[in-house]
């Protein structure tokens, strides 16, 4: 089975990004308060399956959560058949909020376009190490971003648990260009879909996940074709929410899917 390659960050998502930039100053004019918890989080263990954009299977994976001292550590893994790896790692506290401590990206092998390690802390300090494929040439970018409070890198889902079916909001990821850029993302709910567990009919919620991209930047990205694709969320909202799939790139690059799965025995 073949694994579909990212596209070259310069043509692909990792350039729209660039484009979104917001200063430090237009991040504060717009910085909120952060999601209230409603539903605390624990320790979970869920089963992935990464899928391409029509069904084909690239990669099984992990989600694993933990709590601990310093707040609940979250890291989802994706092991590729060619020895590809994607790991995302997010320590978070939730506390009235929910607020990001660190987070940790890595992305390397023949899946991606270039093998990338990103880490970012809550104070804004960043390391970003980079590796082409193409040339085998490294870049290393270290230094400090403005930040404001509902950074939610690693953190969307959880925070769509957390919305009303109704509810839109506006948070900010950082986004590694791979040198680091602020960007506003808005969370808005797009009507429900019907799914079946076993034969009981479910009802969940599709959040689209939006860049916002304001001005003469937005203008510019729209003419160019720059635009990065919206990313789609299912969240089953009855009683307990749950989430059931994701559609949008994994961090830059294709569409991928990201579906529920379970262990099977052998056969």
């Amino acid at each position: 089975m073949r694994s579909r390659r990212a596209a070259p960050a310069a043509l692909g998502v990792l350039a729209a990004l660039a484009a979104l930039t917001l200063s430090a100053q237009e991040a504060r004019r717009v910085e909120p308060a952060g999601i209230p918890v409603r539903y605390a989080e624990g320790v979970a263990h869920g089963f992935l399956d990464l899928r391409t954009a029509d069904g084909a299977l690239l990669a099984n994976g992990d989600l694993l959560q933990v709590p601990g001292d310093r707040g609940i550590e979250s890291r989802m893994i994706f092991l590729f058949p060619d020895s590809s790896l994607f790991e995302e790692t997010v320590l978070f506290t939730q506390h009235g909020v929910f607020a990001l401590q660190s987070y940790h990206l890595v992305q390397r092998g023949p899946a991606f376009a270039d093998d990338l390690d990103a880490s970012l802390s809550a104070s804004g300090h960043y390391v970003v190490k980079t590796k082409s494929h193409r040339d085998g040439k490294g870049k290393q970018y270290d230094g400090r971003l403005d930040l404001p409070p509902d950074v939610s890198n690693g953190l969307v889902v959880t925070l769509l648990k957390n919305l009303a079916r109704h509810d839109t909001q506006t948070v900010h990821l950082v986004a590694f260009t791979p040198e680091p850029r602020l960007i506003r993302l808005e969370l808005a709910p797009a009507g429900e879909q019907r799914v079946l567990n076993g034969q009981r009919a479910e009802t969940a919620v599709e959040f689209d996940l939006k860049p916002r991209l304001g001005g003469l930047v937005g203008l510019f990205a729209r003419l160019l074709g720059k635009m990065p694709p919206d990313s789609h969320v299912w969240i089953v909202m009855h009683d307990v929410p749950a989430f059931v799939r994701v559609v949008g790139p994994l961090y830059a690059g294709p569409v991928w899917r990201i579906d529920l799965s379970s262990p099977h025995w052998p056969q």
